[in-house]
């Protein structure tokens, strides 16, 4: 006869519970006295941690390595993927753009953009109105009749290009006039 599981006889897994280590409770208990910390300094002191890659006061390593060469994830545009196939299996009229690919839950969260890619069979005629896509993708609509307009995507533009140094820049003090 088998019960089922209740509230009131529920019990966890063989081996899930472990015991507590109980710490300061006499010094034949294995953990009294210091209570596994050691003898004084910092790291025995209540609230005594140290940050990681704390050195001691030297330089961390972190501090000491020579910082060389460009990064460029500031400046990268990460497009929302999307397939063919899951275009082939919604059922659009009209232009396809990002705002309806959101609306039929195709792309979601924060993107700079969307691109075609080209998994999956596409037989519709659709006409795409997107910031990217793939060659294979592209093949695959124009062989079903579909047209595709590059919307232009996210630009960043050169830290020290004329036009940035324009707005962050102040404009040249006029010289006082002589009476």
């Amino acid at each position: 006869m088998s019960t089922s599981i209740r509230l009131h006889n529920s019990k966890p897994r063989p081996g899930a519970r472990h015991r507590v280590k109980r710490l300061g409770c006499g010094e034949s208990s294995g953990h009294g006295k210091t209570s596994g910390k050691g003898h004084k300094g910092q790291k025995a002191r209540s609230g005594g941690s140290i940050r990681l890659g704390f050195e001691g006061g030297q330089m961390p390593l972190i501090r000491r390595i020579p910082k060389r060469g460009f990064n460029n994830t500031a400046f990268k545009i990460t497009y929302a993927p999307v397939n063919l196939g899951d275009l082939e299996k919604l059922s659009f009229s009209g232009v396809i753009d990002e705002k309806a690919l959101r609306e039929a839950g195709l792309v979601n969260g924060r993107w700079d953009g969307v691109k075609i890619l080209g998994s999956g069979d596409f037989t519709k005629k659709l006409s795409l109105k997107v910031d990217a896509i793939s060659a294979s993708a592209r093949e695959k609509i124009e062989k079903a009749g579909g047209s595709i307009e590059i919307v232009a995507a996210k630009t960043y533009p050169a830290r020290n290009s004329a036009k940035v140094l324009a707005k962050t820049s102040k404009p040249a003090k006029k010289p006082a006039a002589r009476a």
